[in-house]
């Protein structure tokens, strides 16, 4: 079950590597596809050095922290969140080249579908969304199956390819026929061009890291079982990237970046098939149930490399809040247990780039292994401070006198041979992939991660000052000089006599209600009636010629706490609760707008009183109150008389000043 879990995104890159591959070096002619055994060659020996270099990551950090906990750990902060940084940008060019790709293989079985690309690229990311939002186990045999089908089916298709060219009869693809109008290169444009389509190539690298992520995730021996995995995913993975780039020179795919370029394509009306579709129809026949099955395992296979990013991006936004790099609602679980708030961005990021883009795959790789080898070359450069480390703490002495010791340090040495190889070369390839690809786009991932690491040390720093400036000392003193209750008064309403009640079971020092009164009329108004419904508390009218109220209100609590010393002043907010999402636009919630600003006076807390409207049992399921003629238990609105204080005098209602 691990394979499929873990494996699905790099062995889902085999369906579109050995096509940018090819794709890249028809640019320059048909001649120039006799580099091509020789580029693939280059990939899988990278490949292979890779797989080993991982092999050291995950011995050595089985904590599922992979590339970023090394690099944080070995090379510091700044190394750690910008791994971190490529990373997320990765996770989200995994859903929108996985998905591009599953759509053009789709296309490329039914071209009716065509017209509808992007918008059918967009309904999946949503579909995928919307199932890891419920919670569907990943480990399910759902997935499992479309891996192993895509697998099975691609190896019968190599296997079935090389026999029909091993007894003179070799698939010949449909675009084979086809010529190609061929670029004027100098000698450095041939080198950049063969360069450009390793770096394209060296796409089928995309989530090797899967497994050291995912570590935790293993059955005990963890570490053993996660490399096994690994292992098996690399020589499948190089067993169908040989296999399909062998079949698509035997077969002569021509796969050009612009169609048009094809000498005797109909690029107007056609569409161009995909390369697996084209060595599918080559050695199968198009139409046929074979050639069906393909299509369908290998876009099944390729959103199932998009959903395995669903569950990497959040998992690395949980990691990231909790140490303080990232908002820290994305380490909050929704009710089915999964990080909902990391899922939802990368869905609507994920989107936004797919629509910019149009869903055009040749566009999405251009910017898709920046982020991969970023991360790669600072993960390995981690492992050899790592390994290097070890060997001073190991001394020879050491490791002579005490066989474990010297089995560590051993261990410690081939693991630095090893990753100082892994080092090196993708270093290397980092460098040939910036060169080739920064002015094809790469250029936005260049700017996007530093803008990221920039902006997760700041989350940090400000999360570091917040902690800072909370941290408990022992100079906080206990005890205020007072305890006093606002109740805010606009009309006298029933929600009004409701938040009354509350602060006078609350058993405040002192209970007052306050009127912000912007016409005279107004205030003699509320005057008139406060006192002929023998109201048990005063009424303080505060005047606002300006019709401000949250001012007012804030200035005469800075008065009183003045006069009066420390007191701690609880304000009361009446609030609506409405059912309905049109209603909370036709209420000016004032309350909370109010309460928001009344925060920033010291001394003052606020407590929102609800009153539900009928409306509200769509949410509650019951209404607020009762209808007409039905009785009911207690009205909690309706003061309390034991806790009642005497009506004020009309003199004193005047003169808040007084208090």
């Amino acid at each position: 079950m691990a394979l499929p879990i873990f494996a699905s995104d790099a062995l889902s890159s085999v369906a579109y590597a050995p096509q940018e591959l090819l794709m890249i070096l028809l640019t320059g002619g048909l001649a120039f596809l006799a580099f091509s055994p020789w580029i693939a060659a280059a990939v899988v020996v990278l490949l292979i050095v890779v797989v080993v270099s991982y092999r050291q990551l995950i011995k050595a950090y089985p904590s599922g922290g992979g590339d970023y906990e090394v690099a944080r750990t070995n090379l510091g902060e700044v190394p750690g969140v910008v791994v971190a940084s490529a990373l997320l940008v990765d996770y989200v060019l995994t859903v929108a080249v996985s998905v591009s790709s599953g759509v053009d293989n789709i296309i490329s079985a039914l071209p009716f579908l065509a017209p509808g690309r992007v918008e059918l690229a967009v309904a999946f990311v949503v579909l995928i969304v919307i199932v890891n939002l419920r919670g569907v186990r990943e480990a399910s045999l759902v997935f499992a199956i479309p891996t192993y089908v895509f697998i099975g089916s691609v190896v019968v298709m190599i296997a079935v390819g090389l026999f029909q060219t091993a007894i003179g009869d070799p698939p010949v693809a449909s675009s084979a026929e086809f010529a190609v109008q061929a670029e004027d290169l100098t000698q450095a444009a041939v080198i950049l061009l063969v360069l450009r389509a390793f770096s394209s190539g060296c796409s089928a690298l995309t989530g090797v890291e899967a497994v050291s992520n995912g570590v935790p995730a293993f059955r005990k021996p963890k570490v053993r079982n996660a490399q096994t995995t690994l292992a098996l995913m690399g020589g499948i993975a190089i067993l169908l990237f040989s296999g399909l780039t062998a079949l698509a020179l035997i077969s002569g795919v021509h796969y050009a970046e612009n169609p048009c370029s094809l000498v005797g394509f109909d690029c107007e009306t056609a569409v161009q098939p995909s390369l697996m579709a084209q060595v599918a129809a080559a050695t199968f026949g198009m139409g046929s149930i074979p050639f069906y099955v393909i299509q369908a395992a290998t876009a099944c296979v390729l959103l199932l490399a998009a959903n395995t990013a669903f569950n990497g991006f959040p998992l690395l936004g949980s990691v990231l809040a909790r140490d303080g790099y990232a908002p820290k609602a994305l380490n909050t679980r929704g009710d089915r247990l999964v990080y909902s708030n990391g899922m939802i961005i990368l869905g609507i990021v994920a989107i936004g780039v797919i629509v910019i883009y149009q869903a055009n795959l040749t566009t999405l790789i251009q910017l898709y292994i920046i982020g991969v080898f970023v991360s790669f070359s600072l993960g390995q450069l981690g492992m050899v401070r790592h390994w290097r480390r070890m060997l001073r703490e190991t001394t020879r002495v050491e490791a002579r006198r005490d066989a474990r010791a010297g089995a560590e340090r051993a261990g410690a040495v081939k693991g630095l041979i090893i990753n100082s190889v892994g080092a090196t070369l993708t270093v290397f390839v980092l460098a040939i992939v910036t060169i080739t690809k920064f002015t094809h786009g790469a250029w936005l991932v260049f700017l996007a991660i530093p803008i990221l690491a920039t902006l997760m040390i700041g989350v940090n720093r400000y999360y570091r000052d917040v902690e800072h400036e909370i941290e408990m000392t022992d100079d906080v003193h206990f005890g205020s000089a007072g305890d006093v209750a606002l109740i805010l008064v606009n009309r006298l309403q029933k929600p009004v006599a409701k938040a009354i009640d509350y602060a006078l079971a609350a058993k405040h020092d002192k209970t007052l209600a306050v009127h912000v009164a912007v016409t005279k009329e107004e205030a003699e108004a509320i005057q008139a009636e406060w006192e002929s419904h023998r109201m048990p508390i005063p009424l303080i009218i505060i005047e606002s010629p300006y019709r401000t109220y949250a001012g007012p209100v804030a200035e005469f609590i800075t008065q009183y706490r003045a006069k009066h010393g420390s007191t701690v002043v609880t304000v009361y907010l009446p609030q609506y609760i409405v059912g309905h999402w049109w209603e909370s636009l036709l209420h000016n919630r004032r309350a909370r707008r109010i309460g928001q600003q009344l925060m920033l006076v010291h001394g003052v807390t606020i407590t929102l009183v609800p009153w539900l409207l009928d409306s509200s049992e769509l949410i509650y399921g019951r209404r607020s109150r009762p209808l007409p003629g039905q009785e009911r238990a207690g009205r909690p609105f309706e003061p309390d008389p034991v806790s009642s204080v005497p009506i004020v005098e009309r003199s004193s209602l005047e003169r808040p000043d007084d208090l």
